[in-house]
């Protein structure tokens, strides 16, 4: 107990994290340590010893990094400089820490020249990729521009430029949906594809680089040359077959009965003939799924998906004994002839494992390019 103890003191105090060499971690742990406990002498021990070994380590990586030819470097010397900030922070939120570091280390106009520079590096690698005109360039520059605005906001024209990349980044997706030609389940089928429509819209959002769009959306946003084409369209379905099945059987059942003479034992044997209904009526179709490469013309993807439903619906009547039944046969005897549903609903019923296989479909075709 006495060396779990022990152990759970070294590591709240960060003890342990500065024998590892893991300084902003030790530090940071010793001084939440002296925000509790001020008197805690481990924990001030760790802060005396930790606070300049994170200095002098931080102090060697800005030197490492911006004497170095790696890409982004003053985003790294950004981060560096936020860090010993924020232990600056803390240690001067803390009165006892601040009695052992009076003075910690702050990064003010270094920091505005570093964020300058990270912003400007951002800037300029955007502008490359932006010049190479393609859509993957694009979104490359877009994640240049966003993380530039983020170390200035409004760094010269970054706001105009993620503009520009997202446009060419997105990927722009025409949906064409072409409603049952029959009247009676036309609403059901638009009401299918406003399902579907629902969920691209919920996984790709308009912030996101797959945009879908419907016909008449394409038309009014000015959207001639899409990154492809869907096409979705019922085929051979049918609705509303009723089968009528009947089964009729006689059943017994002996149960004992109580008399006056309990050394005698006596049954009773009930008798009665049960008449068993089942009503099914199936239902089922396919929706032809094609994914057209619009500048290409190539088909990518066509396919039938299936789908069916079966409304079943079980009663039954009986003559005799109603002890002769056993509790699955009595419940039915309970249940009456129910009308059939209505049609469109039975067409609405069928579609959903579509909707699920459809939509897992044209998920994974599309995430690849989110």
């Amino acid at each position: 107990m006495i060396v779990i103890a022990a152990l759970i003191i070294s590591c709240a105090t960060g003890k342990k994290a500065l024998q590892k060499g893991n300084y902003f971690s030790a530090v940071t742990k010793a001084v939440e340590r002296l925000k509790s406990d001020p008197g805690n002498k481990k924990a001030s021990q760790v802060l005396k010893e930790g606070y300049p070994m994170a200095l002098d380590w931080s102090q060697e990586e800005l030197d490492l990094s911006l004497t170095s030819n790696r890409a982004f470097k003053w985003g790294v010397a950004v981060d560096l400089m936020k860090k010993v900030n924020r232990l600056s922070n803390l240690i001067r939120s803390t009165p006892a820490a601040r009695k052992i570091i009076p003075e910690p280390k702050s990064y003010s106009s270094e920091l505005n020249m570093a964020l300058g520079k990270a912003a400007e590096e951002r800037y300029n690698a955007g502008l490359l990729e932006l010049d190479l005109n393609t859509r993957e360039a694009a979104r490359t520059a877009f994640d240049h521009f966003y993380i530039a605005d983020q170390f200035i906001p409004g760094y010269k024209e970054v706001i105009q430029k993620l503009e520009i990349a997202k446009e060419i980044a997105t990927l722009k997706v025409i949906v064409e949906a072409t409603t049952v030609h029959t009247q009676k389940y036309k609403l059901s089928s638009e009401f299918f594809y406003k399902q579907v429509f629902e969920f691209l819209n919920n996984k790709y959002p308009k912030e996101g680089f797959v945009n879908f769009y419907s016909p008449k959306q394409a038309e009014t946003f000015k959207i001639d040359q899409p990154g492809f084409v869907v096409k979705m369209e019922f085929s051979d379905f049918s609705v509303g077959n009723l089968t009528r099945t009947e089964k009729e059987e006689e059943v017994k059942k002996k149960t004992e009965i109580n008399t006056k003479d309990t050394a005698k034992v006596e049954y009773k044997t009930y008798t009665a003939k049960i008449k068993t209904y089942t009503d099914e009526v199936v239902s089922g179709g396919r929706l032809n799924l094609k994914i057209v490469n619009f500048q290409t013309n190539n088909l990518l993807r066509n396919n039938f998906i299936p789908g069916s439903f079966t409304w079943v619906n079980d009663y039954a009547i009986f003559a005799g004994d109603i002890e002769a039944l056993d509790k699955k046969q009595l419940e039915l005897t309970k249940r009456k002839t129910l009308p059939l549903p209505p049609e469109q609903d039975l067409f609405i019923e069928f579609t959903k494992p579509i909707y699920e296989q459809l939509t897992n479909q044209l998920n994974r075709f599309f995430r690849k390019y989110k």
